[in-house]
C-alpha cells in the first residue's frame, strides 16, 4: 500500500506570527540603521566645528606672530563666529579688502581688553556685526563703546567704526543703541551696498593709517 502525498496547511495564525515577527525585525533594523546614520551626522558635525576652531587658532598665530596691520577687525557676538568668518571671506575675497580678521581669531591666553586694543588700534576700520545677538552680548556693548571713545580721542580714527547689518540675524533699526544709530551702517541687504564698501575703503585712508601705527609701534618698542 503506497503512501499518499499529504498537504501541509499552516494556520492562519502560525503566518500571522510570522509575518509579524519579520515585520518587526525590519522596523528594527530600519530604527538601527536610522540611529547609526544621525549618530554619524552628528559626529561629522563635531568634527566640522573642531576643524574650524583650530583652522581659526593656526590663522590666529600665523597672522598676529607677523605685526601685520589689518585693513579691518570684525567685532562680534560669541555666537556669530560663523557669520562674521562669512562676511571676512567676502569683503576680502569680493572686494579684495585684506588683510581682514575677526575678533575670535586674536590670541588665545591673553587678556580681552588686551586683544581689544590691538585688534582696534592694529587695523584700519572697525566693523561691529549688528545681530540680534549683539544685545544680547554684555561684551559686545563695552566693545562698541571702547572703540568708538578711541575714534573720537585718537584724530587719525575718526570715521573708523563702521556698524554693519549682516545678511542674517540683523538687528533692527529700532533695536539698534542710540549712539550706533547716529553712524550710517552698513546694510548687506541694501541694494546700495557695494557703493558703500567702495566709499568707505579707501586705500590711502589705510595706507596713512598704517603710516601712523609703524611710527607708534616703533617708538614703543625703542
Amino acid at each position: 500500500m503506497g503512501i499518499q502525498n499529504s498537504k501541509i496547511y499552516s494556520s492562519p495564525l502560525s503566518v500571522f506570527s510570522r509575518k509579524n515577527k519579520d515585520a518587526k525585525l525590519v522596523e528594527n533594523i530600519t530604527m538601527h540603521d536610522k540611529e547609526d546614520h544621525n549618530d554619524k551626522e552628528l559626529k561629522e558635525l563635531k568634527e566640522e566645528e573642531e576643524e574650524e576652531k583650530e583652522r581659526v587658532e593656526d590663522r590666529s598665530e600665523e597672522d598676529l606672530d607677523e605685526e601685520i596691520f589689518f585693513k579691518f577687525v570684525i567685532l562680534h557676538a560669541d555666537d556669530d563666529i560663523h557669520e562674521a568668518l562669512r562676511v571676512q571671506e567676502m569683503l576680502q575675497n569680493d572686494f579684495g579688502i585684506k588683510p581682514g580678521i575677526i575678533f575670535a581669531e586674536m590670541p588665545c591666553g591673553r587678556q580681552h581688553l588686551q586683544n581689544l586694543d590691538d585688534a582696534v588700534n592694529g587695523s584700519a576700520w572697525t566693523i561691529f556685526l549688528l545681530t540680534e545677538n549683539f544685545l544680547r552680548d554684555t561684551w559686545c556693548n563695552f566693545q562698541f563703546y571702547t572703540s568708538l571713545m578711541n575714534s573720537v580721542n585718537r584724530q587719525h580714527k575718526y570715521n573708523s567704526v563702521i556698524p554693519m547689518r549682516p545678511l542674517n540675524n540683523p538687528l533692527p533699526r529700532n533695536r539698534t543703541p542710540f549712539a550706533l544709530q547716529t553712524i550710517n551702517a552698513l546694510e548687506e541687504k541694501s541694494c546700495g551696498f557695494c557703493k558703500q564698501v567702495e566709499k568707505i575703503f579707501q586705500d590711502s585712508v589705510y595706507e596713512k593709517q598704517k603710516a601712523i601705527w609703524k611710527t607708534e609701534k616703533n617708538t614703543v618698542d625703542a
